[in-house]
């Protein structure tokens, strides 16, 4: 008999009671029997929200992804959203990836809503996130649900709520609902599905989104340049080939090649170690397509489709994937240039970024004299600044993450617009005896060199957490004096909310929410930015530094003692 500590017997217990059904109490039963250390994994805590909405691993138990966890989330939020509209029709659209389980799990969570006669939008078969936060707007929903868990392992799914604006929840939401969810028991949980409340939506909606999608990334490209633009891509066995291949063909771009191998969706991502466009392994398949039909750009999406990795000719000829920061400094760039030609700089736009993406777009704004608002990581900030400055006009914005997002009909990252304005950015330059390539290096010569690096580690589990835990305590409890050589001469903790001028002695408080991020700031120009994932079991530690660049033949030469700079920084945080 193996021996359970009291408080988590009592949370598993609660799951061995006739409010879960036969096949669930079963499978505890066996885990108390033959998996301890799972058991425990599995009960510890609640799955919680982080900057991705709630994603975790697929099972039974309050710490897993599971028609009963989402189904008190579901509750919670139907509970949240009747106090917040009352005597209101509440609507909400709910959609959903390829992942094992999404399919049904979406539909447990249209029924928990229509039990408690809240109006279901409920997407026929996998739709891309994007779209999900075009729908709700399109249909004038209250909020919108997506079961995804973006390139995690096949294993996860995951819940992202959207509210009334198309984008993620925000505080003060957010807080409130969480604390409506965790005040529920299980036993609350109405899954008596009203089907007469639950409509089932699908081509009506996905003509509107393409063709709003292509509205807003096309730029006037003549159709010969077009034409003579060779595009690879690759849905990476996601949902974004119900979407990327038919903007594509409605903006004109015919000579497109998809990686039929990875264009059939499937949750268990066969051909790829990880369905994550940031990985380089993950576009392989799709450079060796490129490489064998002399494919000008290569590009790549997430499982849900609101993430995307571009490959392109490099000054050798050799196709090299772009990183997010580099791809969101030349599509930003894209979209000032084309505001400023019709006039539209006025003082009244801005474009978006976040704290531990390349500093480099400050000197993008600072040239366009536009404003750069920075908010936390993920694209709820972003979508955030659009709500809180409705006299501003939103020209676009990404982050290091790979993701990008085109004005705002869509309030979260978008990897279909983003695809088109990726090509449309390719085909111009190629008409003009140019490529994206040398596109972004004549931004380098114009606004300096940033280059960036992000290192990510892995630490999973009970022990991991932990781990990850006491790293970030060290890093604030003995803060680094100086890196690599260079002082540190300012140190942003938005945990505490308090910048340190370490020359200066002096603090001033940030004002905006609180995040467990630290990032340090050396005399050199430097930055290092430390923050655990809030999806993943990771600690990530973001590196830019930076320098002049005079013109495109140093290039290469400057590129490598960046790198080699950057590698002395690993080196002396032992990273």
């Amino acid at each position: 008999m193996i021996y359970i500590e009291p408080e988590l017997l009592k949370k598993i217990n609660v799951w061995l009671t006739p409010t879960f059904d036969e096949d669930t109490q079963d499978v505890v039963r066996e885990k108390i029997s033959g998996s301890p250390d799972e058991l425990k994994e599995s009960f510890y805590k609640n799955l919680e929200f982080g900057t991705g909405g709630m994603r975790g691993i697929m099972g039974v138990g309050n710490n897993r992804i599971n028609k009963y966890t989402l189904g008190k989330n579901t509750q919670g939020l139907s509970n949240y959203l009747k106090s917040v509209f009352p005597g209101e029709q509440i609507k909400t659209a709910i959609a959903f990836d390829c992942r094992h389980n999404s399919k049904s799990l979406a539909k447990v969570v249209a029924d928990v809503f229509s039990a408690n006669g809240i109006e279901v939008f409920l997407f026929e078969d996998l739709r891309a996130t994007p779209e999900l936060s075009f729908a709700l707007k399109h249909l004038n929903c209250h909020c919108g649900i997506v079961l995804t868990a973006s390139h995690n392992p096949p294993e996860y799914n995951g819940y992202k709520v959207y509210w009334q604006d198309g984008g993620q929840l925000v505080p003060p939401q957010d807080a409130e609902i969480i604390s409506e969810i965790n005040n529920l028991d299980y036993a609350s949980i109405n899954f008596k599905s009203n089907t007469s409340l639950i409509t089932y939506i699908g081509k009506d909606v996905d003509d509107v989104f393409i063709n709003a999608s292509v509205k807003n990334g096309s730029f006037n490209t003549p159709q010969h340049a077009k034409d003579d633009l060779k595009i690879v891509f690759t849905a990476l066995h996601g949902t974004s080939i119900t979407a990327v291949p038919e903007t594509l063909k409605r903006a004109g771009y015919n000579n497109v090649h998809l990686v039929e191998a990875q264009s059939e969706p499937n949750g268990d991502f066969p051909t790829v170690k990880s369905p994550n466009p940031e990985e380089p392994d993950a576009l392989k398949m799709a450079i060796e397509l490129a490489e064998s039909i002399n494919g000008d750009i290569v590009i790549g999406t997430d499982p849900d489709c609101d993430r995307l990795g571009i490959a392109v000719r490099d000054l050798n000829g050799n196709l090299k994937l772009l990183n997010g920061n580099q791809t969101m400094i030349v599509m930003t760039q894209f979209l000032l240039n084309q505001w400023k030609d019709q006039g539209k700089l006025n003082g009244k736009a801005f474009i978006g970024s976040t704290i531990v993406s390349t500093p480099m777009m400050q000197a993008l704004a600072d040239g366009y004299n536009t404003e750069l608002k920075i908010g936390l990581t993920g694209f709820k900030w972003i979508a955030k600044m659009i709500k809180d400055f409705p006299e501003l006009d939103f020209i676009g914005g990404g982050e290091e993450s790979f993701g990008f997002m085109v004005g705002e009909f869509v309030r979260d990252k978008d990897a279909v617009t983003s695809t088109l304005l990726a090509c449309e950015i390719a085909a111009q330059a190629k008409a003009n005896g140019k490529s994206l390539y040398k596109s972004l290096i004549e931004l380098y010569i114009k606004y300096g060199f940033y280059k960036e690096r992000l290192v990510s580690i892995t630490k999973k589990g009970i022990e991991g957490a932990q781990a990850i835990k006491q790293i970030m305590i060290d890093a604030r409890n003995q803060p680094l004096k100086e890196i690599n050589g260079s002082k540190v001469i300012r140190i942003e903790d938005y945990q505490e909310s308090i910048i340190k001028d370490v020359v200066n002695t002096t603090e001033t408080v940030i004002n905006i929410p609180k995040s467990n991020v630290l990032i340090y700031f050396t005399e050199d120009g430097s930055k290092i930015a430390l923050r655990p994932s809030g999806t993943e079991p990771k600690i990530k530690f973001y590196i830019s530094i930076n320098t002049n660049l005079d013109n495109m033949s140093d290039f290469d030469k400057t590129e490598q003692l960046l790198e080699n700079r950057i590698d002395a920084i690993l080196k002396d945080m032992d990273l």
